[in-house]
């Protein structure tokens, strides 16, 4: 794995506090406990995002189903009255 540049950011005193006593609860390194955060927020906003790019995509091809129907199925799926 190749080293990238890196480059200064600027976090709230309340939050190094925070994430200073999550990492000694870990006994990992402040830049370990950050760089996973920030690895996690990007891997899950990025499927978020590709999930609402695909369904735009879907809804501009009229491949949708009616929401009442979506929720018709699944009350019968889980056996609830609506």
């Amino acid at each position: 794995m190749t080293s990238q540049p890196s480059e200064p950011i600027t976090v709230r005193t309340a939050k190094v506090a925070e994430i200073d006593a999550l990492a000694a609860a870990m006994d990992r390194s402040r830049n370990y406990v950050v760089n996973q955060a920030i690895e996690q927020y990007l891997a899950a906003n990025g499927w978020q995002i590709e999930r609402i790019r695909e369904g735009l995509a879907d809804s501009r091809e009229g491949r949708t189903v009616p929401a009442d129907d979506v929720l018709a199925d699944i009350a019968a799926k889980h056996g609830w009255s609506r």
